[in-house]
């Protein structure tokens, strides 16, 4: 059931109680995280928090737990499939669910008592009319061995006949319906896409009770950022939802000129501006970033020796020395950074990069750090699919959740560090790929699989990580490629996920196309396939879209899925 009163309904019912949260791993996720931890510290409401990264954890983290809490909250897991079935809980729990995921199943949306949605109505969710789907049984009495045996007067034959013809009837429309219904579910579960950042739902909850602060408004500049920078949300709605919260942003930043308001030095300050599209340049040198920002770098074809010559006249379009593009951006000259934007931005619409400029978001804390919103997505999305030995799943959760806060910014600063690592990485990987064509088109969609053993394979075996390398693939293959067709085509990706239990993680994006919808259909696309060829699979993760197989039934996999969509 859709929640209409987000304060009545949900928060004043679990602050007086003992609450489990659940939470997925991703930065929307955490950043909504962090918004309703603050609400609960500031109205003293008891929590637990549990990190789950799919199903399985799920499932054995509620198993534990169920027992001491009554009221559960699931963010960014648990609406696009049907949450009673799967944990099969006690009949007075009550699940919340804060969940971006499309499209929400059926029968979370029509149970009024036990699933509550945390999910804003204005968003195109298109569910199906109760009618449609669901149907009261009716218990009809089967009216079997009435044969007559022409013995029995007329009259009863008669009316024997019209029971007869009317129960044909009925299961005749029943048929129909059925087979209405089918169609229906299978219009409407066929693609997966994702609604407004659970961050900003909490934000607005917290702006609804007159709680909201400038840490917060940031979690969920940095949710919705997420969103952007995954490409989970198309640019109409990224912009519509930037409109959304630089309003609030001019509410809470809002300083008069005079000395009497000037902000103290270890103020935090969040500002609105049209920034470069370059992966933290902030923080690298200007030439770094350019070579490993997937918007620059498909565009110069960086990987060919044409594409390193084209960057190279576009820095002498831009009057810039080597010397200061190849050193740390702080440390260039104050005359040449001061223009930087405008120069970028004009060298940029000459060489077809019409898209340089992008509207964000940027934090100051005090006079010395300053942070774009997609840094700090970067930072955080390193931090949490981190591979040092060290650490564990729960560990790497911690981090980057502690990564949000402004008293914990030398964890930031290496979640950058992680940042560059794996942008490098993921830079190498595409030019090996379209260098070796590794690309290879199967029909209805490109192919490509990373050999094991490969530099920095390892980097790719988490799924955000594979995701993110997917689409920076497919949009430098369409770059690249002269044919017309394969530009139109989606990408399914394999990577190396366990050498001893021999699984691959597969992931597959939609067609990179300028008006593209963001909606996948390979979710449903993978159930098929691995039901008709009865491949190993397991479907874990909370996007569908991500499963992991057994090396050795991929081939079957892929010729279902070949047969499939063709």
């Amino acid at each position: 059931m859709f929640v209409s009163d987000f304060r009545k309904e949900f928060y004043d019912l679990v602050q007086s109680q003992r609450v489990l949260l659940f939470v997925a791993s991703d930065v929307d996720a955490l950043c909504a995280c962090k918004i309703l931890q603050a609400l609960f510290q500031c109205d003293h409401v008891q929590y637990t928090l549990v990190p789950v990264s799919g199903w399985q954890e799920l499932e054995t983290a509620f198993l534990e737990h169920k027992e001491q809490f009554r009221y559960f909250i699931l963010i960014n897991c648990g609406a696009n499939v049907d949450l009673l079935d799967i944990l099969q809980p006690e009949e007075d729990a009550i699940f919340f669910v804060c969940d971006t995921h499309r499209p929400v199943n059926v029968v979370n949306v029509y149970n009024d008592t036990q699933i509550q949605l945390l999910i804003k109505q204005d968003d195109d969710l298109e569910v199906p009319a109760y009618d449609d789907i669901f149907r009261d049984e009716e218990e009809d009495e089967e009216h079997s061995g009435h044969e007559s045996d022409g013995s029995e007067p007329l009259e009863k034959r008669t009316r024997l006949e019209e029971e007869i013809a009317e129960q044909t009837m009925k299961r005749r429309q029943r048929r129909a319906w059925e087979a209405q219904r089918r169609e229906i579910l299978f219009d409407y579960e066929q693609y997966e896409y994702h609604g407004t950042s659970s961050a900003m739902v909490m934000f607005d909850l917290a702006w609804m009770m007159s709680k909201d602060l400038n840490d917060m408004l940031w979690w969920a500049i940095v949710g919705l950022t997420d969103q952007w920078v995954q490409d989970k949300i198309t640019q109409m709605k990224y912009v519509t939802d930037v409109g959304i919260l630089q309003r609030h942003v001019s509410r809470h930043n809002h300083r008069h000129e005079d000395e009497e308001h000037t902000l103290s030095v270890d103020c935090t300050r969040i500002t609105f501006e049209y920034d470069l599209h370059l992966a933290l340049y902030q923080h690298w040198s200007l030439y770094d970033s350019l070579c490993n920002t997937c918007y620059t770098a498909s565009r110069f074809k960086i990987w060919s020796v044409q594409g390193q010559k084209r960057l190279q006249e576009f820095l002498a379009d831009m009057g810039l020395p080597l010397k200061q593009v190849k050193q740390k951006f702080q440390s260039m000259d104050v005359s040449l950074k001061e223009n930087l934007r405008e120069m970028i931005e004009e060298s940029a619409n000459k060489f077809g990069m019409k898209d340089m400029r992008v509207q964000t978001f940027s934090i100051h804390f005090g006079f010395k750090h300053k942070f774009l919103a997609s840094d700090v997505v970067f930072a955080t999305m390193s931090l949490m699919e981190s591979i040092e030995k060290v650490n564990t799943g729960t560990d790497n959760f911690t981090q980057a959740l502690d990564s949000l806060s402004r008293s914990n910014l030398d964890k930031l600063y290496h979640g950058l560090e992680l940042a560059k690592k794996q942008l490098r990485a993921t830079q190498q990987i595409i030019a090996s790929c379209l260098c070796t064509n590794l690309v290879i088109s199967q029909g209805p969609f490109l192919y490509c699989s990373l050999m094991e053993g490969s530099p920095d394979v390892l980097l790719f075996s988490k799924p955000v990580s594979l995701s993110l390398l997917s689409r920076q693939l497919l949009k430098s293959f369409v770059c690249s490629t002269k044919n017309r067709r394969c530009k139109l085509l989606p990408l399914v990706m394999a990577a190396p996920l366990s050498v001893e239990q021999g699984t691959v993680t597969v992931v597959g994006i939609p067609p990179e196309t300028d008006d593209s919808d963001r909606k996948n259909f390979f979710g449903r696309a993978f159930e098929k396939a691995a039901e008709s060829t009865s491949s190993r699979t397991l479907h874990n993760h909370f996007d569908l879209s991500v499963i992991e197989l057994k090396a050795e039934d991929r081939s079957k996999f892929l010729d279902a899925l070949v047969s499939l969509l063709s």
